[in-house]
């Protein structure tokens, strides 16, 4: 099977881009693109560090609601981005639990306290507890678990299959992963403002009733993924049953705001129909 919805990336104003759906049990729905090849994933990073920080959680390395970052900030604050944190340096702008404030700094946290807990860098820690296992050949973090992972739409597929129906870890915990922490939070979601409330999980965002938003309007409230400033997306939505991976080599910016959601409109339009 191949769906023709992919093809719209063609009309996307970037250079190069690529995109691929999967199911929770594995299959391939579509491929578009030149999906073996590596792209930048800014922020889509952090879904890949988040997992990794979960192993450690399951391995008994670290404990969710373990001090971790600033004064009264847990693990779960980090993966939550509700630490206090500022969004890219060290300083605590709002006490713990406070706002939904992004952070990259948060995540550069998460990556130090789980390579002191395990005494392994965390690029490696990723590496061995999820991108090997997974079959994640051509994926490599080579700096901040925050934004420097180089990864391929058919990796990523794997990585998406892997959250649909996970065997890294229990599903209760991925479950956990992608229930609000802190609900009612309200925070800036970057690239489209204030949202009250801001859904996070931990580690992937929620997309719930936000809007504006760069799923689509089809997507589910139960929607979940993330976004990243190189032209990049991972969502997967449980209703549909469907997860969708796109690469691009352009910044984000208004073309990404105007083209995904209907690109993710008419991508669960055809796999309903299918």
């Amino acid at each position: 099977m191949s769906l023709q919805s992919l093809a719209l990336i063609e009309n996307w104003p970037v250079p190069t881009a690529a995109a691929g759906v999967v199911r929770a049990d594995g299959t391939v729905l579509g491929r578009h693109g030149p999906v073996g090849r590596p792209f930048p994933l800014a922020s889509v990073t952090k879904p890949l560090a988040a997992y990794a920080v979960l192993v450690a959680y399951e391995e008994g390395a670290v404990e969710l609601d373990e001090p971790a970052g600033p004064a009264g900030s847990t693990v779960r604050h980090l993966l939550a981005h509700t630490s206090g944190l500022a969004f890219d340096d060290e300083r605590v702008m709002f006490g713990p639990g406070e706002r939904r404030l992004y952070s990259n700094t948060g995540f550069e946290a998460l990556g130090d306290h789980v390579a002191k807990a395990t005494d392994i860098p965390f690029p490696e820690y990723l590496r061995q507890a999820v991108l090997e296992p997974l079959g994640m050949t051509s994926t490599t973090l080579t700096g901040s678990p925050a934004k420097d992972a180089v990864s391929t739409v058919d990796d990523l597929l794997r990585f998406a299959a892997e959250v649909q129906a996970p065997r890294l870890l229990d599903p209760r915990t991925v479950a956990e992963a992608m229930t609000v922490q802190f609900p009612g939070t309200k925070g800036v979601l970057p690239g489209y403002g204030h949202q009250n409330p801001n859904d996070w999980g931990l580690g992937f965002e929620i997309r719930n009733g936000k809007s504006p938003h760069w799923t689509g309007a089809a997507s589910s409230p139960r929607t979940f993924g993330h976004f990243g400033q190189s032209g990049t997306f991972l969502w997967i939505d449980p209703d549909a049953d469907v997860a969708c991976v796109a690469l691009a080599d352009k910044a984000f910016g208004d073309w990404a705001i105007a083209a995904w959601p209907g690109f993710t409109d008419a991508v669960l339009a055809e796999t309903r129909a299918s």
